[in-house]
């Protein structure tokens, strides 16, 4: 392999079992976004068309996780470098760093949205003050950026206390849901006044995690195997995710409201789940805001040393998004993510697994820009959107991945890449 490759490969000895993985990603499936998911799938289905949609979402999503996560464990090496075999060294660079900062920046206003609001209720709910959402959004997510900004490393202790919180809230939203308030039947009995396709349904789902499924890489470098890839990722990401949605789901449907700070007030939720929507929403967005200026100084070409400057940048950003209203547009958020993201996995795929045969010692980085993979990428995601927004067919992100993965095989041949002056 290239010295570049070797340099970022997790040797055998730091491999880690396939639990400490699957436990990874269950700590990412069980978020704020998710609830959000479940109560915006809420509006267009019944409890049993949510659950097919969300197993088919994420049965799509485990799919192309596991051949990115194969990859990553065969080569020990992150996403970005993976990347670069199928669109080059500095395309993979720029794309996906692009992408991370589109993503984490639009994440960071919705969840500054979702904190204002959760703080200008608690307010209201203990004060009888009305604070508007609009200024409790930028007051949050200034906070926030301050936070990722000069005080990222306290971050981890208050996980400590966000995180088991956030999942006492759940089991008490949904039991005050269900049980107490006797909402079961009416759930079970759901029927949405304006249903939506089961397509619309699956490409929501998609969207919750497919930057995640992409990027799974980074962290199935450390696996084992391909099998220890394949159940990690499996048992990981589907039952977790299925569960967080049809909370969110279920204690929509009780509250008849999808905004998950309202669903809280409604269920009559003391101020400690606020308190504890906050606190979660606040150090997913400190992530945000420093992995989206970390991806933006990549695509200035900015250094590390200038992480303060560019996550700035990414948290003002958001926070204006936050403050404008982009929770409003949060369909549209997670449409244009599943439009741009998939794609990128249908090329990596094409490059590892088609063209080079699924065999580690046919993996080489391509200096530059691979054209073929840079194009195949453009054609998957124009489809993906066009087929999600303009002409509805089939599965928008299946699409993007299918598109770009025939277009990279074509492509390669008509537009090989270089390594070292040989095609």
């Amino acid at each position: 392999m290239d010295d570049l490759v070797k340099g970022f490969q997790i040797p055998e000895d730091k491999r880690q079992s396939w639990i400490s993985l699957a436990a990874v990603w269950i700590g990412t499936m069980v978020c704020v976004p998710c609830l959000m998911v479940g109560g915006y799938l809420s509006m267009g289905f019944p409890v049993s068309g949510i659950l097919i949609s969300c197993i088919i979402g994420y049965g799509i999503i485990c799919a192309f996780m596991c051949f990115m996560g194969m990859q990553g464990c065969d080569t020990g090496v992150p996403t970005v470098v993976m990347a670069g075999n199928a669109l080059g060294e500095t395309g993979a660079r720029f794309l996906i760093s692009l992408l991370l900062a589109v993503a984490c920046i639009g994440w960071f206003g919705v969840q500054a949205s979702v904190c204002g609001s959760s703080f200008s209720g608690m307010i209201a709910g203990v004060s009888g003050v009305a604070i508007p959402n609009v200024v409790s959004s930028i007051f949050w997510g200034v906070v926030m950026l301050l936070t990722a900004m000069f005080g990222y490393n306290a971050l981890k202790y208050l996980n400590y206390i966000a995180v088991p919180a956030l999942i006492l809230v759940l089991v008490y939203a949904l039991y005050a849901a269900l049980i107490r308030d006797q909402g079961l039947p009416a759930v079970l009995a759901y029927q949405p006044s304006q249903p939506m396709t089961l397509v619309a349904g699956i490409n929501l789902a998609v969207a919750t995690f497919a930057l995640g499924g992409v990027i799974s890489g980074d962290f199935s470098r450390y696996a084992k195997n391909r099998k220890d890839v394949i159940k990690s990722s499996v048992i990981g990401v589907l039952p977790s995710g299925l569960i967080v949605i049809l909370i969110g789901a279920s204690c929509s449907i009780a509250a008849g409201e999808y905004d998950i700070t309202k669903i809280l007030t409604g269920l009559g939720l003391p101020a400690f789940g606020l308190i504890a929507l906050v606190l979660a929403t606040w150090t997913t967005n400190v992530t945000n805001a420093y992995s989206g200026g970390i991806a933006v100084s990549k695509v200035l070409g900015l250094g590390e040393d200038k992480f303060k400057i560019t996550t700035g940048i990414a948290g003002a950003v958001g926070t204006v998004l936050g403050a404008v209203g982009i929770i409003d547009r949060f369909a549209a958020f997670l449409s244009i993510i599943t439009s741009l993201i998939p794609p990128v996995a249908g090329v990596v795929i094409a490059a590892y697994w088609i063209t080079g045969k699924g065999k580690k010692e046919n993996f080489r980085v391509v200096p530059g820009v691979n054209w073929a993979g840079m194009i195949a990428f453009v054609l998957g995601a124009a489809g993906a959107f066009i087929t999600a927004n303009v002409i509805p067919f089939f599965v928008a992100p299946v699409n993007g991945i299918v598109i770009s993965i025939i277009a990279y095989v074509l492509l390669i041949r008509v537009i090989p890449a270089k390594i070292n002056g040989k095609p």
